[in-house]
């Protein structure tokens, strides 16, 4: 989801769709509340519903929240920073629409995937989302050769995100476990005035100063030439 300083990113189909639709399964619903009014179409917040989903929220919870809304309704799905369904919640309740014939209707907005792989300077043609890596630090550099090992064998981009709050650990990982002629790509915050978009080889990363990506949204891709 976009915050209030970057809703001219949202498409007019997005905004119809808002007009349109009374109910909501949303992750967060105060932020949502809160997106919905700084889009200014002109619905009143007390008139909509919204139900909680996130990674904890069941099939059972979704049949609950069905009793309560009326037949043939509309409902949309919010990720709180993201796309639902992509490395985000969202399909527990995809997979319920089709298992119940529901028409499902995906809403173009904005990537920050799709954004980093058009920002990092590789062609795209191939290219793998690989979600969260593991906590654990060993397993973490585990998981980082065996992308790495992909990225130079099948020339295919590997994306990663994190929890914005391990991003330094992250990248600092990155540094002392791939290949110095990978290259590593960051894009942070990328729809804020904020942002950080940069791609040289670790090599490079290495002997730069290293920006703070505490807290911010971030989204990491490594390649090889």
């Amino acid at each position: 989801m976009l915050d209030a300083q970057t809703t001219d990113f949202i498409p007019q189909v997005v905004r119809q769709a808002i007009l349109e639709t009374d109910f909501y399964w949303v992750e967060n619903i105060r932020t949502a509340r809160r997106f919905i009014s700084a889009l200014k179409t002109g619905r009143k917040i007390d008139d909509l519903t919204f139900f909680v989903l996130d990674k904890r929220t069941s099939v059972q919870d979704l049949k609950k929240y069905i009793q309560e809304i009326p037949p043939n309704s509309t409902i949309g799905i919010m990720s709180e920073a993201g796309c639902p369904s992509v490395a985000d919640p969202g399909s527990i309740a995809v997979r319920y629409a089709h298992q119940n014939g529901w028409e499902v209707v995906p809403l173009a907005g904005f990537s920050s995937i799709l954004a980093a792989v058009m920002t990092s300077g590789m062609m795209g043609q191939s290219f793998a989302f690989q979600g969260y890596l593991p906590i654990a630090k060993n397993d973490r550099k585990k998981s980082l050769k065996k992308f790495e090992k992909q990225a130079f064998a099948q020339k295919q981009m590997q994306i990663f995100i994190e929890t914005p709050y391990r991003n330094n650990a992250l990248l600092k990982d990155m540094l002392t476990t791939l290949n110095g002629e990978m290259w590593l790509s960051i894009a942070t915050e990328v729809t804020s005035d904020n942002r950080l978009i940069r791609s040289q080889k670790i090599r490079d990363w290495k002997q730069a100063e290293l920006p703070d990506l505490h807290k911010r949204p971030t989204v990491f891709s490594i390649f090889s030439d």
